[in-house]
């Protein structure tokens, strides 16, 4: 079985498994003993790869220009129902040997919005990579990150999501690649807002 095909068939399961625990969901009645209060944020286990992250073949193609500012990426009234105390960063860029790097430097855009409060730092950077890397990029994403269907459906939507000091959000769709990383995003409802936003914003196609 190749890296790809094994990709889809964890994706199917995974979509399956979050969709049957859905309309478990939905038929549960509430139980009469109160649970356990439980906290707010649960750190999400880190995903264990069977193999270790595959590197990305050097392309032979070339880049697309992505053609987005990062004000349509998110607008300002999106990070602002986000959570009002996050604004443009004027000091960000990504750093060298990131995701991040390597998405401008493929001639995309990568953004910052500073928490004032917090200083949290939101990272969101889209890419129109080329097209020979981006069965490279998706196989390497699900072997070192969590398939996330919420994010979107598969094939059409590929989510995954990275636990860690910072977590880090990977969604391929058509011939995009978003990468958003925080250390605000302790799992993968955190960055969902915000996915939901960019998806809505960048192109389809």
């Amino acid at each position: 079985m190749t890296t790809t095909t094994r990709r889809f068939a964890l994706l199917a399961v995974t979509t399956t498994v979050v969709l049957a625990a859905t309309v478990a969901l939905a038929g549960c009645t509430p139980s009469a003993t109160p649970a356990t209060p439980s906290p707010s944020r649960t750190a999400t286990a880190a995903p264990t790869p069977s193999t270790t992250p595959l590197p990305v073949v050097t392309p032979t193609a070339p880049p697309t220009p992505v053609g987005l500012t990062c004000d349509q990426v998110l607008t300002a009234d999106q990070v602002y129902a986000f959570n009002p105390n996050y604004g443009a960063d004027p000091n960000y860029a990504p750093k060298d040997g990131s995701l991040e790097k390597k998405i401008v430097d493929w001639q995309g855009v990568a953004c910052g919005w500073l928490n004032q409060t917090s200083s949290d730092v939101v990272q969101i950077a889209v890419a129109k990579p080329p097209v020979d890397v981006m069965e490279s990029l998706k196989n390497s994403a699900i072997t070192d990150s969590k398939p996330v269907p919420t994010y979107g459906v598969p094939p059409e939507i590929e989510g995954y999501f990275k636990p860690g000091s910072a977590g880090q959000v990977q969604i391929f769709r058509g011939p995009y690649w978003i990468v958003a990383e925080s250390s605000a995003f302790f799992e993968p409802g955190d960055a969902g807002p915000l996915m939901e936003s960019v998806l809505g914003n960048i192109p389809a196609s």
